[in-house]
């Protein structure tokens, strides 16, 4: 018998709003966060609109010294670790400090910081170039600083698996427990890449919608009219903790991860399989992990970008791993209200199935106008809705061919 692992705590800090519940009442509402972008100049760019996390100030939160020496994805992240841990309740002493780790991953890391150091290099050479740019560049950086902050010296270490990474952090975490290696992990994903190199390669591979015109209605998974996603950013952190340490110190509990996949398309870097063959295989390994059969999954968060050749491929690959019972899953993708935020996508989507669970209401998938064909499941169209649900799965695809799926379901306790 392999060791439960249960959610404990949440952390977000979102395009929708700077904790778990502002987002999620957010996501209900069915609102955007897409906006014109502020972060940097975006008369530069063919696609000027992202969806940025608005009102973040990180020296009023941790301080000029501090705030300076982390890259704004660090600062999310720590924003949202600071969240999960108080949720959860979990007091760090030095009796149990070495058994709590941290598993942060980001896709692309402190890519802002390297942009702005490479310019000081350039106009003033090597001397001038801060001290501390690798810390701030580097993907690990989020995690060895929740550590330093939180003193837990368990395992720690970072995914980076581009759009994956955030399901593969929890994914990989839950393995860490259920090994033994630890009794508590805090795991995420975190992403700020609204930065004129991230935007500029990411619009000229096509990846990016152009509707600048329209920045709330730009995400349009599932949508005939989709031409690209909305750059998002933002971080989600959970506290795991294996089912005997909550329950010892009567932790609450959100939900239960139940099943965790991970596979690669080995078919091209940035563009899924047409059939979508790597991600069936991936929600198969996962639905296997967990024991489970197709029939049992309530609801899916899709991955969803709102690429054509993604929304596509992924429908496909449900309908190859469902069946027939694909028709009677909801499968919405609220990407269509946070924009498409990398290395934190799959952590805020599993933080979102985990939350319908709760409050037994479904996330829609918004800017649903045009029905494509290809696309024709049930996506939970515009608006939310209620839904008994017991069990969910949650998607992630990521450039590199890099697969990722969760399966999370409610304690047998609240399913009681």
């Amino acid at each position: 018998m392999k060791k439960q692992v249960v959610v404990t705590g949440l952390g977000c800090i979102s395009p929708l709003g700077h904790t778990v519940e502002s987002t999620w009442a957010a996501a209900l509402a069915g609102t955007s966060g897409g906006g014109p972008i502020t972060l940097i100049d975006p008369t530069l760019h063919k696609s000027r609109i992202a969806a940025e996390v608005k009102d973040f100030d990180a020296v009023a939160r941790f301080g000029a010294r501090e705030a300076r020496r982390m890259d704004r994805f660090a600062q999310l992240a720590m924003a949202a670790a600071e969240e999960a841990l108080a949720d959860s309740a979990l007091q760090i002493t030095d009796s149990n400090r070495l058994r709590v780790g941290c598993l942060v991953g980001s896709g692309i890391g402190g890519s802002s910081s390297l942009i702005e150091q490479v310019k000081v290099f350039m106009n003033g050479g090597p001397d001038r170039v801060s001290p501390f740019l690798v810390p701030m560049m580097i993907p690990d950086s989020a995690g060895g600083l929740i550590a330093i902050r939180m003193q837990i010296q368990g395992p720690n270490w970072a995914i980076a698996t581009a759009c994956a990474t955030g399901a593969n952090a929890l994914g990989e975490a839950a393995e860490i427990i259920r090994r033994g290696q630890a009794d508590v992990m805090l795991a995420g994903g975190s992403e700020a890449s609204v930065n004129d190199l991230a935007m500029a390669g990411l619009a000229n591979m096509t990846a990016l919608t152009n509707r600048n015109d329209d920045p709330q209605g730009a995400s349009r998974p599932f949508d005939a009219t989709r031409d690209g996603f909305l750059m998002g950013e933002g971080a989600t952190v959970m506290v795991l903790e294996s089912l005997e340490h909550a329950q010892a110190r009567g932790a609450k509990i959100y939900g239960e991860i139940l099943g965790y996949g991970s596979t690669n398309d080995a078919f091209h870097i940035s563009a899924p399989a047409e059939n979508g063959r790597g991600a069936v295989d991936c929600m198969q390994m996962a639905l296997d992990d967990a024991g489970l059969k197709p029939e049992q999954i309530d609801y899916i968060n899709a991955h969803g970008t709102s690429t054509p050749l993604n929304d596509k491929s992924e429908t496909a690959a449900i309908k190859t791993t469902f069946g027939e019972h694909a028709y009677d899953i909801p499968v919405s993708s609220t990407k269509s209200m946070t924009g498409h935020m990398i290395g934190a996508a799959g952590a805020i989507e599993a933080m979102f199935c985990l939350l319908a669970m709760r409050d037994s209401q479904l996330p829609p998938t918004i800017n649903y106008e045009n029905p494509d064909p290809l696309c024709d499941l049930d996506i939970v169209p515009n608006q939310s809705r209620p839904a008994e649900l017991s069990i969910c799965m949650s998607n992630s695809f990521g450039f590199g061919g890099h697969n990722a799926t969760l399966i999370v379901g409610k304690h047998q306790a609240q399913a009681n």
